[in-house]
């Protein structure tokens, strides 16, 4: 059997060996500077790829200096998630860095396309990428959560009553998330159209990809 090939959206973490039992209780609220500044970041992600959309349908290239920010959001937003409750895997508190941050153990990087399809433009964010959607919404919730909070936040949930009773946190757990979690990061990238190669239909499980 042919080995799965590497996907150019790599997202890989390190589970601490010893988590607080009770912290994540916390989490929210020691996050909040996080999240206003997450907020800010989302808004400009957006209107920068709309930038990105009409340069990459006029020139089939991606402004270099809007993905690298919007890579650092994407690299923000999944330490913060890694930490908080996309995960519950790190007492460590994330950076307030768009760039890499080597000493921390959740990391993205995308590999940068040197060309883009300016024919795909047109369809990848909203046709092609509608059956994605469907997956991703199984993992973290649709519609903002109304329809529940998806597998992701169930199994963190699980994870979260493991560390209270226990100090324990469930390996399968956490490999089953983190497969989820990079899937979901994979469509978020191709929809804001940084690369052209379709997210594989797989669950790449585990801490690091394979």
């Amino acid at each position: 059997m042919a080995a799965a090939q590497s996907y150019p959206v790599r997202v890989n973490a390190a589970r601490d060996i010893s988590l607080s039992r009770w912290l994540w209780l916390v989490k929210w609220l020691l996050l909040v500077p996080h999240y206003l500044v997450l907020l800010v970041l989302w808004i400009a992600f957006f209107l920068l790829t709309i930038v990105a959309f009409f340069a990459i349908l006029f020139s089939g290239r991606y402004p270099r200096r809007i993905f690298e920010f919007n890579v650092g959001v994407l690299r923000w937003t999944w330490r913060v998630g890694f930490y908080s409750y996309s995960a519950l895997a790190t007492d460590q508190y994330p950076p307030f860095t768009l760039g890499p941050a080597s000493d921390y153990p959740a990391t993205l990087e995308v590999d940068y396309p040197e060309h883009l399809s300016r024919g795909l433009v047109l369809v990848k964010s909203w046709l092609l990428a509608l059956p994605q959607y469907l997956v991703v919404g199984i993992f973290v919730g649709g519609w903002g959560h109304l329809l529940g909070p998806g597998l992701v936040g169930l199994l963190v949930f699980f994870a979260a009553v493991a560390l209270l009773l226990r100090a324990y946190y469930p390996q399968s757990i956490f490999d089953f998330v983190m497969g989820m979690n990079r899937w979901a990061i994979r469509v978020t990238a191709y929809a804001a159209l940084m690369r052209d190669e379709y997210p594989p239909f797989r669950i790449d499980l585990g801490a690091r990809e394979r």
